[in-house]
């Protein structure tokens, strides 16, 4: 009964840590001053999707697809030197979205 009840203890413990474990994922990278930058990416590098067309990391098939955005140091969005005299944008772009 308590090589159960270890275990289940155990299992537990274990949980809770991976539970904590994913809310500081992210945390770091929007506490360090990042924030998510649209149309900055090249194809296949974004971090995450913002509509039709793309639904997580690294799924965009456009360079600098306005619907995808990648975390950049905050300031820096905008001032990005793009091809083509695109800019980043703090909002979702219809630009370069496939159809």
């Amino acid at each position: 009964m308590n090589i159960k009840r270890t275990f289940a203890t155990a299992a537990i413990v274990a949980g809770a840590l991976a539970v904590a474990g994913e809310s500081t994922i992210s945390a770091p990278a929007h506490a360090a001053g990042n924030v998510k930058c649209f149309g900055v990416s090249k194809a296949d590098q974004n971090d995450c999707a913002a509509g039709p067309g793309t639904t997580c990391a690294g799924i965009s098939k456009v360079d600098y697809q306005g619907i995808a955005w990648k975390l950049v140091p905050k300031g820096s969005c905008m001032t990005m030197e793009l091809p083509g005299d695109r800019k980043g944008s703090l909002e979702a772009l219809k630009r370069d979205v496939p159809s």
